[in-house]
């Protein structure tokens, strides 16, 4: 199961925001609606996927996520960037656009 997940991320063309987060983190419930806000302004242009932790937690060791919420963009199934911790929705905004661009 776990390995369907790399592998469907591995081969996704495009940019794609993928988010690591638990129902429990109170950083991670503050990040919600910047996460809905990203997704909405980059609809079409780059795929968001948001993980709870506590139902992935192998997929999230195999990414070597840490923390949460740990947020990491790929570009073509490669690692772009990465951050963890409250991030503002323009960091996001910022790092998407530059990973569409590059």
């Amino acid at each position: 199961m776990e390995t369907d997940k790399i592998n469907a991320l591995k081969n996704e063309k495009g940019v794609v925001l993928v988010e690591f987060y638990a129902t429990w983190c109170p950083h991670c419930q503050k990040m919600m609606p910047v996460v809905e806000d990203v997704k909405a302004l980059f609809e079409g242009r780059a795929a968001v996927y948001q993980f709870d932790i506590d139902l992935n937690g192998e997929f999230a060791d195999v990414l070597n996520v840490k923390s949460i919420p740990t947020f990491i963009i790929f570009k073509d199934g490669e690692e772009v960037w990465r951050t963890s911790g409250e991030t503002e929705a323009d960091v996001l905004a910022r790092k998407l656009e530059a990973a569409l661009q590059s």
